[in-house]
């Protein structure tokens, strides 16, 4: 653990007051210590999770977030059975959601895997099958069939959430795919490629097999929930973001924090300013936060907001 990191536990009696008591004490630190570090501004948040965290656009519209991954396509890999779980959300209103999204410059991604156990590529043609209704479903192609949930609104990017997995999954298959409608130029457009990961350096085969294609453009490291508690907030965090920052030298990196003030593992964002930026912002290839998720960033009121600024 960082030396700085006091991990503070209590809830303000009144936000307000945290507020301001926060921004004095950021204005105090020396302007030679907050130039040190790599700020990059970027805020990356999950939303879907919970029919009570509101709409996506209201999301988009905090101003808190660079971008917002839906969260997720959690069945797929059998056959032509795929399901889209978003928690309740009216789903005919996300289609507007997103272009107001994109509009206003916050892209909008899917991602796919999750907590659960329906998923699995256990083969090329599997891999294949699951970008064939990717791309149909949520981004520039079109097929007779294939029901598009949010109309002809086309996402920006795919992130590969995959808790559960075997070394025989092929999401390198699914990686490259992808990446070869990562169109820069008209007539496409740009197809973000990213990650989420537990914090544990090396990662879990089916993971790692898919990152050395070397094609993710981000990950996102999460130092919370981690089931051996080895490696989280409280752990072997930094030895493990050291690792992943060197192996892919040419990925940014996120660093993943939750906005559950209940978990043990929520980290006060004052501890964040000085002890956790300070450490992930050393790396080049640093590339933002990600936080977990909308709907308790937007019950705390406070802590993306303060997160970002």
């Amino acid at each position: 653990m960082h030396p700085t990191m006091t991990l503070a536990r209590r809830r303000p009696a009144c936000l307000l007051a945290l507020i301001s008591v926060m921004a004095a004490s950021f204005l105090a630190v020396p302007a030679a210590a907050a130039a040190a570090g790599n700020t990059t501004g970027q805020v990356t948040v999950f939303w879907g999770r919970n029919k009570a965290e509101g709409s996506l656009r209201e999301a988009c519209d905090s101003g808190r977030y660079t971008m917002v991954t839906m969260s997720f396509l959690d069945v797929f890999g059998h056959g032509n059975n795929y399901h889209l779980d978003l928690s309740g959300h009216d789903l005919s209103a996300i289609g507007a959601d997103v272009k107001h999204c994109q509009f206003i410059g916050v892209p909008v991604s899917l991602s796919i895997g999750g907590y659960g156990t329906g998923y699995s590529l256990p083969s090329n043609r599997s891999a294949l099958d699951l970008f064939d209704h990717l791309w149909n479903s949520y981004f520039g192609g079109s097929k007779p069939g294939v029901r598009r949930p949010f109309g002809d609104a086309w996402l920006d990017g795919i992130d590969l959430f995959l808790d559960h997995g075997t070394p025989a999954d092929r999401y390198d298959v699914l990686a490259l795919e992808l990446a070869k409608h990562n169109n820069r130029g008209e007539p496409g457009k740009p197809l973000h490629l990213t990650a989420t990961v537990r914090c544990a350096y090396p990662p879990a085969a089916h993971v790692g097999r898919a990152l050395a294609t070397g094609i993710f453009e981000r990950v996102h490291v999460r130092i919370y929930e981690d089931d051996d508690k080895a490696c989280n907030v409280y752990g072997a965090w930094e030895d493990a973001w050291d690792k992943w920052t060197a192996a892919y030298p040419a990925t940014k990196f996120y660093i993943g924090l939750t906005a559950d003030q209940k978990s043990y593992q929520w980290i006060h964002p004052k501890d964040v300013y000085y002890g956790i930026t300070p450490v992930v912002q050393k790396k080049d290839n640093y590339g933002g936060v990600m936080i977990w998720d909308r709907y308790f960033d937007k019950n705390s009121d406070y802590y993306g907001s303060l997160i970002k600024n």
